[in-house]
């Protein structure tokens, strides 16, 4: 075998060096020639003489030499094969389905399974799905975490060609696609693992803590124990962070600037921060139970930005109502609490500087466009109205943008149009809007909503640089950042309330028509129920303002009014809902034949509320290739959490959501947040 066997490369200069010297030697000999005859004769002997021991020794040894190297060769392969045998790395070797072929001993003892364990990857580690493997054709390197104990490692795994394997092989054929294995090694991250979590939660978490209504809860205290009532809340925040390694320090009389580990935070969110719980038991005799408010911000890419955004996320829970925390991670925004009714502010000094503001940008510019949210309902009808007797006031033109009036709302603008004493484009559509709006020109008046992704032309908000914003819904994460004007109070009940009390300090000279009054009281009667919800003082103090102004009871019923097929879609609606978990009804509205199916949905999710036990309503109504959800609520439940799971918002007892998903779907995930929010032992 030997003997056939031909070496070649550096293995082959190296034996046929002592012929290649013959050929200096017989130079040599030459010139000892030309010195020298006998000489020469002499030297050619002796050349001859050790070519011949030269060419004897080469042809003698070479099988020899070459059985050494064979011999080396499988000492070689024999020692590559028990290190990696033996490596102290778990190597395994798998098919392109994840199904073992061969393990090295340290694999084996890890896993407890023989090196030549057959069964597939996933029933040793059921991490390893199908979906995780390398995939045919791609040379990239996949790996995932796992847990074997109590250590944690990481699986790599690369795939390996044999093309040239078996190309070279003389067991196999020839084939057109080259087989694939998959080579898999496990890396001890353990101590990596650790430190890294140590770093996490080692990281500074910067919070603000502001107490919601400070001056109206001193109010309802006696002089002399007030100093005791601040006493008794800055000792219970302090001693509540400073169990948690947090440092506190206060800023003013009611706001905290507090400093605390991640790891610390995370306990907060464990226990749901029941700080905002033990704030509120604060009681000395105040009448009014003082709430707290917290903003976190951390990830961030340096300190400074980690207080951004925490004062970010105190706006945000101060604007949804206050009682809850808003923790600010880089873009991920996560809420707590918020399951308290804002208390009504009884003075009326912000409406009064929010309707001056709102003049002087009306007064700087020639024309008002006004827009509500998508699928425009009663109140930003009303809220519009408003608006656009305060442009007409300053001799402005307005124009309200209205895409698809629904059926609750054309009897309001019916009676706008061919009337004379309005103009013709009056109502106007989005692409009629974006041809009047440019920067120069327009105020931009967004009622009844805050999110830019739900006004009716979403386009006019970066169109012009003067935004105003009039909304009474809680703030989330979606906000129009462009406003120079932002009045969002959480506490009005509706946004016609808010627009009666501008208009009340907006000018001397503005008189509201009947009609117009109409319209801002219709508002206020849908949103609060017929003043059985969210009605506060204020609340009644605006409606009696529009009644002086001319809205007539009855009028404002007769244009409320519904439709035969309105009235049978919502009492089917309340017919064929169901109770989930004792406290929750969840109900579907019909939209064949209705013309404003999410209307309907609406009024059947108040109707819902009038059942004996029934804590919350949801109904689903399914239009224009969406599912429509209105959620309401009394007291306890707080629908506008769950509605913003589920990519929607709203107030804590009044609430929505949008979702492109089948109806059985819709429902099947709002009661996976049911069963998150509120599990059945914490509702009673």
């Amino acid at each position: 075998m030997s003997n056939k066997l031909k070496l070649r490369g550096h293995m082959k200069a190296f034996m046929s060096w002592p012929l290649i010297l013959c050929a200096l030697l017989v130079v040599l000999n030459i010139l000892v020639y030309i010195t020298d005859v006998k000489a020469g004769i002499v030297v050619s002997v002796g050349i001859l003489i050790y070519i011949g021991i030269a060419v004897v020794v080469l042809r003698c040894h070479k099988p020899f030499v070459v059985n050494d190297l064979i011999a080396f060769a499988n000492q070689y392969d024999t020692l590559e094969k028990r290190i990696l045998e033996e490596l102290a790395l778990p190597y395994a070797i798998m098919d392109m389905n994840g199904r073992l072929i061969w393990s090295n001993k340290v694999f084996a003892e890890l896993t407890g399974k023989d090196q030549f364990y057959r069964k597939n990857i996933s029933s040793i580690f059921p991490d390893v799905t199908p979906d995780k493997l390398p995939s045919a054709g791609k040379k990239e390197i996949s790996e995932i975490s796992t847990q074997v104990g109590d250590r944690i490692y990481r699986l790599s795994m690369q795939r390996v060609s044999m093309g040239e394997v078996i190309a070279n092989s003389e067991l196999f054929e020839k084939v057109d696609k080259s087989p694939d294995l998959i080579a898999m090694y496990m890396y001890d991250d353990t101590e990596l693992t650790e430190y890294i979590q140590k770093n996490e939660d080692n990281k500074l978490v910067v919070a603000l803590a502001y107490l919601d209504n400070y001056e109206e809860a001193l109010e309802s205290v006696e002089d002399v124990r007030r100093s005791l009532l601040i006493a008794l809340i800055d000792r219970k925040i302090t001693k509540y962070f400073s169990n948690f390694d947090g440092l506190v320090k206060k800023l003013e009389k009611d706001k905290y600037f507090l400093i605390m580990r991640q790891s610390s935070l995370e306990t907060l969110k464990e226990q749901r921060f029941h700080i905002l719980d033990e704030v509120k038991t604060v009681n000395i005799g105040n009448e009014m139970a003082i709430t707290l408010s917290i903003g976190i911000g951390l990830n961030a890419a340096n300190y400074l930005q980690n207080y951004e955004y925490s004062r970010i996320a105190i706006e945000m829970a101060l604007g949804r109502g206050g009682d809850q925390v808003v923790i600010k991670n880089g873009n991920n925004i996560t809420y707590y609490g918020g399951k308290t009714q804002q208390v009504e502010k009884t003075t009326r000094v912000k409406a009064r500087v929010k309707a001056q503001a709102l003049k002087e940008f009306m007064s700087t510019k020639e024309r008002v466009v006004v827009m509500g949210h998508k699928i425009t309902d009663v109140d930003a009808l009303g809220a519009a109205i408003g608006i656009y007797r305060a442009g007409r006031t300053l001799g402005k033109t307005v124009n309200i943008v209205v895409n698809d009036p629904t059926t609750s709302i054309r009897p309001l603008m019916a009676g706008y149009m061919n009337n004379p004493d309005y103009e013709p484009s009056m109502f106007v559509n989005s692409a009629q809007a974006k041809e009047l709006v440019d920067n120069n020109t327009v105020v931009v008046v967004v009622v009844d909503t805050n999110k830019p992704s739900y006004t009716e032309c979403q386009d006019l908000l970066y169109m012009t640089k003067t935004v105003v914003v009039l909304d009474h819904h809680r703030r989330g994460s979606e906000v129009i950042e462009n406003a120079v004007l932002s009045y969002v109070e959480p506490y009005a009940s509706s946004a016609c309330e808010m627009v009666a009390e501008i208009l009340q300090y907006f000018s001397d000279d503005l008189r509201i028509r009947n009609m117009e009054a109409d319209c801002l009281y219709a508002g206020i009667m849908i949103d609060t129920n017929n003043f059985t919800t969210r009605a506060g003082v204020r609340t009644f103090e605006a409606a009696a303002f529009l009644r002086r102004s001319g809205a007539d009871v009855t009028r404002v019923r007769k244009l409320l009014r519904d439709n035969l097929e309105s009235y049978k879609a919502r009492a089917e609606a309340v017919r064929t809902a169901s109770i989930y978990r004792n406290y929750f009804a969840i109900a579907r509205c019909p939209s064949e034949g209705v013309d404003s199916p999410t209307v309907v949905g609406a009024q059947a999710a108040n109707e819902l509320l009038n059942i004996a036990g029934v804590k919350a309503s949801f109904v689903l109504t399914q239009y224009n290739d969406e599912v429509y959800i209105s959620a309401r609520a009394i007291d306890e439940i707080n629908v506008q959490v769950m509605m913003e799971k589920m990519g929607g918002g709203g107030h804590m007892n009044i609430a929505g959501a949008q979702v492109k998903a089948s109806p059985d779907e819709v429902e099947r995930m709002l009661k996976e947040i049911i069963d998150q929010e509120y599990q059945e032992e914490n509702v009673k």
